[in-house]
């Protein structure tokens, strides 16, 4: 887990070692423990390290192999790289680390693009060829690891977050009108490859770009999971379906164990986590660090999920944390939050991240984390109501459910000059509805979201959250194989029993019946979901700030209606209107973007 940078230049200029140096320091909380950069030529690689894995001088980075002619930075973890480096060795290969790092870049010379399919794990990184100046770029299936590019006729450069790019120069940071549109429809989801600003894109996730000496640049999508019935099952009961999604589970909070550091969990108390802490222990694991988060109730909201995660700890004889925050450490939080975020996110998750991470961050370097399995396992109250729709009318019901407004009603919020010319949001969805692959509404809505608004949301905030302390999170539900079993799980077991009926039923006698049964949660910060005090006063003059009056993003009176009653709008799935439209802004203004 680090922070990388490059930049390739296809005019005949030489790579400028200071840019590097720029951009590596740009993002060198996610690389807290070295740095290193490289140059040869038209091509320079920049690396900030965090030690998980070979915890020698031999495993840094830019790493650069003379005897292939490769070079390559590498973010992310290859659970997996121990077989492949046995595998690789047997083909004739010499290590002279015990990285995983050296395994991925080995493992390209051998497989070329293809290597990608042969790692469990999550990963971005870019690989360099010295003899045909070829640059390739990769990302893992389900967009754990962030890949930011900026590419032009005269260069490209490539990054782990997007403030690494600003701080290389030269980058345009016009504000992107389709962006922006789905920033405000899609709860703030803008799939890939576009971000916020025109001159800055993210390389998908599953995709490999290989990118020639003169710049022209192809990509392949190298893996896309099915949501369909799989006919060697078709006789499972659901007992097999539950064991079977144990045993995927099982495999994966295993793989995720690889690590020359001590691993812990991040534990809230939900069914997800509690299950990795279980099957941890199952597996003969001792003292493992477990962290609560809780927050200060506020308007008759729990701010915490200590009776459940507690519950759990003493299950399971974990070295438990309690973390309770002060109301106080909210709104301080608030403005480093935001600069922490490669782009904009408007849950209020974020800040209660990026204070777990802080404290986790001085206990262990590497967490799991129960991310994912209300995405990949039906878990969120917008996919019962597609069980009830036909197959080609699902993006309808699921556009009505999620979207935070419909496209035509941003011309109520948004000045005319900030309107894109189309709806790309509805358009986003019918296309990815319409694709083959996926069986029913259900199928299609679980699809969307474990490829596109999973990545783009929770994946994005955990990781940009945890790395600004330089902390790993693995996320197990999001192994690759976990994902594809799940996508052939009949929908109506996921949906069972208010949801995650599969994973439900599956852990009975694992994990307390309590935990079960409870109501389900979210990760609360009742200080943010209502707006008072501190807080609406940061959003208050993030709006009215003279910058966001010369943009004039939103309509004024828009802004003056919800600055006059703050906790009166909220979108469908419960986000404060007002905090929506002014953490832009804030973002926006961190950094300077006029």
């Amino acid at each position: 887990m680090c922070g990388l940078a490059g930049e390739v230049r296809f005019d005949g200029a030489a790579a400028d070692p200071g840019t590097i140096h720029r951009m590596t320091c740009a993002q060198s909380y996610r690389g807290p423990d070295g740095s290193g950069a490289w140059a040869q030529g038209p091509v320079a690689m920049g690396h900030c390290r965090l030690k998980i894995i070979d915890l020698s001088p031999a495993g840094g980075q830019p790493m650069v192999d003379a005897e292939l002619g490769l070079s390559i930075v590498f973010n992310g973890c290859v659970y997996n790289y121990q077989e492949l480096r046995e595998e690789l060795h047997g083909a004739g290969y010499r290590f002279f680390s015990t990285s995983d790092t050296e395994v991925v870049l080995k493992a390209y010379h051998r497989w070329g693009t293809a290597c990608v399919e042969h790692f469990h794990g999550m990963f971005a990184f870019a690989v360099t060829e010295h003899g045909s100046g070829r640059t390739v770029l990769a990302r893992d299936r389900l967009g754990i690891k962030p890949l930011y590019v900026d590419h032009t006729a005269e260069r490209l450069r490539f990054a782990s977050t997007v403030q690494a790019l600003l701080a290389a120069g030269d980058v345009d940071t016009s504000i992107d009108r389709t962006a922006l549109s789905y920033y405000l429809t899609f709860h703030s989801v803008v799939p890939a490859p576009r971000t916020v600003l025109q001159g800055v894109r993210k390389l998908p996730p599953a995709t490999v770009r290989v990118v020639e000496a003169d710049g022209s640049a192809a990509d392949h999508e190298y893996w896309n999971p099915q949501f369909t019935r799989d006919e060697d099952r078709s006789a499972w009961t659901e007992q097999d379906w539950q064991d079977g999604l144990v045993e995927k589970l099982r495999t994966a909070v295993q793989r995720r164990m690889v690590a020359d550091v001590p691993v812990g969990v991040l534990l809230s108390g939900g069914i997800d986590s509690s299950l990795v802490v279980a099957l941890l222990a199952e597996s003969g694991q001792e003292h493992l660090k477990t962290f609560s988060i809780g927050f200060e109730s506020r308007g008759g909201e729990a701010g915490d999920e200590f009776e459940f995660s507690s519950l759990v700890a003493r299950r399971f004889g974990t070295d438990h944390h309690q973390i309770p925050i002060d109301d106080a450490r909210l709104v301080p939080a608030i403005d480093r939050t935001v600069a922490a975020m490669s782009e904009p996110m408007i849950s209020h998750d974020c800040v209660a991240f990026y204070l777990l991470s802080e404290e986790v961050s001085r206990s262990v370097k590497v967490v799991q984390s129960g991310q994912g399995a209300d995405e990949v396992l039906g878990g969120y109250h917008w996919y019962p109501p597609l069980a009830e729709v036909a197959r080609d009318d699902a993006q309808q019901t699921y556009s009505e459910a999620f979207f935070d407004r419909p496209w035509s009603r941003l011309a109520k919020v948004l000045s005319p000059e900030w309107m894109a010319s189309h709806d790309a949001p509805s358009a986003f969805i019918e296309r990815h509805f319409g694709r083959p692959g996926a069986e029913t509404a259900v199928d299609a809505a679980l699809r969307t979201d474990s490829t596109v608004m999973l990545v783009d949301d929770p994946v994005k905030r955990v990781d940009n959250m945890t790395m600004a302390w330089g902390l790993e999170a693995r996320v197990p539900f999001l192994d690759h194989e976990l994902v594809e079993f799940a996508g052939r799980v009949p929908p109506e077991l996921k949906l069972a029993d208010g949801g995650k009926g599969v994973l439900k039923r599956a852990a009975r006698g694992i994990v307390p019946n309590e935990v079960i049964d409870r109501k389900k949660g979210y990760f609360p910060v009742p200080a943010i979901r209502t707006l008072e005090g501190g807080t609406l006063a940061r959003v208050e003059a993030a709006l009215t700030d003279p910058a966001a009056v010369r943009r004039g993003l939103y309509k004024s009176d828009v802004v003056e209606t919800l600055l006059a009653d703050p906790n009166a709008h909220h979108t469908p799935l419960r986000s404060n209107v007002l905090w929506q439209l002014g953490l832009l802004e804030m973002w926006l203004q961190q950094n300077g973007i006029s």
